[in-house]
């Protein structure tokens, strides 16, 4: 049933409400999934492993088996928020000076120098272990269906094949002989299958199944053969064998072995949480980008912005002046704590954000000006982008987000999903997808690029070095209310996540918008601070505005000093959230793209 509480003038579709559970995602297909999972009795963590492996097949241009994933799980039964890092970190042959060597002073976007541990299988075989109650077949089944038999391939999804088309003809023919079937660009709506992905997965659930034992046992098997076994051999042989064209130019070898595969496995740690007035929003730590949204809010509270108009130039003006600071303390600051000790109780303190809003005037700033903490952070060297900041390029690099005028063509996926009993998770899955790497022809997929997001300078905490976990954008959100669960959300989009993330919750907490309404809202974008993708450059003061930001509001935004640059009317972001109060179960999904939804009874 829809709800009617909270109406608003943005709302494109109904908040879908129930109590027995709901399920937002990007892809519809993956949202029914989900839902099927609830409705045979699994708990919203089954649902969400069997989600996740059905968006690898669904949405191959944003997420794959290759890539890598953050995981915010609330859990009923033990209390507590906790957050699993499916972040692989960088291969043990993976120096610096190993690319300095190969005549590199930067990550390549794209190929097997950018490739880290993939992250996502192991991440989703502790989720069901530890928080699920379903088997390993329950949850490989679906995506195995449509990977085998089929699914309808999306527009954007044969736009960024379009883009790769001569990349993948001319260098990459593993992956021309998947996404090119009968040698052409698939048309939106063709049944797209990827019978070597569904073959992978029916191995590896043959060997779980196989192994003996119950039903951790079967899970444990399912692991070994993925990071002990074909799919780990595979890997090393494709990375040891291949020399592998990339947007450098020239042709690498990966550095990426079955022994790094063999030795990761994914970490369950305690989120960072901030308090804001009634809630506590919790993040990921500082190996992802979270902590900028909790920085926001840190600077944000600062300022008066219940009843504020959310299409308004104060609002925006102030949630994307509060953002450069934040993102410029990214920059300089964060790596894995692994690694480098992170200030982070001091960049979210109320001593260092008093005086850092202190920067925040009325006008639009055009410097890049991360904090000072003594003794902590990194030199940041600008790269100023020329011209629009383009999407996917025809070497499949560059930040796969936001195209020109903040297009989107292609970037993550992202769910969030609520049980009867309460149960939360909210997880953002990416890399790996079509265009990082070639694929390997035994498995079906590629690997990831976020190795990008090293520097190759010493003495920065997000400096390359082997097994050190690369900063990565992925955010995944859940909020408390009044010390309750209450809230799961998040968007794909690179950088632009914790700026879609903070500005969703900015206008479901400030304006009294539903959580449909605070998704279809207009929303904007900053390029002021280094992106984190190849090839790293920033747009100091540019600010990118749906097209539905009313006209009085933009040119109040450019007399402050923004650079404004006015994009589609439906253009920003991917969000989707869920909420949990009482009984009730809440749900909304992002019409832009069409391809998300929310469903839930």
């Amino acid at each position: 049933m829809a709800s009617n509480i909270n109406p608003d003038p943005f709302t494109t579709r109904p908040e879908i409400e129930g109590t027995f559970g709901v399920v937002a995602t990007t892809h519809w297909i993956a949202t029914a999934v989900g839902m099927a999972i609830l409705e045979k009795g699994g708990n919203a963590f089954d649902a969400g492993v069997a989600t996740a492996f059905t968006l690898q097949v669904v949405e191959p241009h944003l997420n794959g088996p290759g890539g890598d994933v953050p995981i915010i799980v609330h859990d009923v039964k033990r209390g507590r928020t906790e957050v699993i890092c499916g972040q692989g970190p960088a291969p043990a042959r993976a120096t610096i000076a190993h690319y300095k060597s190969e005549g590199l002073d930067m990550v390549p976007g794209t190929g097997l120098l950018a490739a880290c541990v993939p992250g996502t299988f192991e991440s989703w075989m502790m989720l069901l272990r530890d928080y699920g109650t379903m088997r390993v077949r329950d949850v490989l089944e679906p995506a195995i269906s449509y990977a085998r038999d089929g699914y309808p391939l999306v527009e954007r999804a044969c736009a960024t094949i379009q883009t790769v088309e001569q990349l993948f003809r001319k260098y990459w023919p593993t992956s021309a002989a998947i996404y090119l079937p009968n040698g052409e660009v698939p048309k939106p709506g063709t049944l797209f299958t990827n019978k070597t992905l569904a073959a992978t997965y029916a191995r590896i659930l043959s060997e779980a199944e196989s192994g003996g034992g119950g039903r951790d046992a079967e899970i444990e098997h399912a692991r070994k053969a993925w990071s002990q076994g074909f799919v780990a051999e595979a890997v090393d042989k494709f990375c040891r064998t291949h020399e592998v064209m990339d947007v450098s130019g020239s042709p690498h070898r990966g550095v990426l072995s079955a022994d790094d595969m063999a030795r990761w496995q994914p970490t369950i740690e305690s989120p960072l949480t901030y308090d804001y007035g009634r809630y506590t929003v919790c993040k990921a730590g500082v190996w992802s980008q979270g902590p900028v949204t909790l920085q926001q809010l840190a600077l944000l509270k600062g300022f008066a912005l219940d009843g504020l108009d959310p299409t308004g130039p104060k609002f925006i003006h102030l949630q994307i002046e509060c953002a450069k600071l934040a993102f410029a303390d990214r920059e300089k600051f964060y790596g894995d704590p692994k690694f480098n000790e992170i200030p982070i109780g001091t960049l979210l303190s109320d001593a260092y954000n008093d005086e850092r809003r202190k920067l925040v005037t009325d006008r639009a700033s055009l410097d890049f000006r991360p904090g000072s903490v003594e003794g902590f952070g990194g030199e940041v060297k600008l790269r100023r982008a020329e011209g629009q900041r383009e999407a996917v390029g025809a070497l499949g690099a560059g930040e796969p987000t936001v195209g020109r005028f903040g297009e989107v063509r292609g970037d993550t996926v992202h769910f969030d999903i609520i049980d009867k009993a309460g149960n939360m998770v909210s997880s953002t899955p990416s890399g790996g997808w079509l265009q990082s790497s070639p694929v390997i022809p035994e498995l079906g997929f590629c690997l990831g690029s976020r190795a990008q997001m090293f520097w190759l300078e010493e003495g920065h905490p997000a400096s390359l070095a082997p097994g050190k976990r690369p900063r990565t954008t992925l955010s995944p959100t859940m909020a408390l209310r009044d010390g309750e669960p209450y809230l799961a959300w998040g968007s794909p989009g690179g950088d632009q996540q914790d700026q879609w993330i903070t500005q969703f919750f900015l206008r479901h907490v400030h304006c009294n918008l539903n959580l449909q309404g605070a998704i279809d809202a207009p929303a904007w974008h900053s390029e002021h601070f280094p992106i984190s993708f190849w090839p790293r450059t920033a747009r100091p003061g540019v600010l990118v505005v749906e097209n539905r930001v009313p006209k009085a509001t933009i040119e109040n935004l450019r007399e402050r000093g923004h650079i404004v640059e006015v994009g589609p009317d439906w253009s920003e972001g991917r969000l989707t959230a869920a909420s949990r109060v009482g009984r009730r179960r809440r749900a909304a999904a992002n019409p832009r793209g069409m391809q998300g939804y929310a469903a839930g009874r």
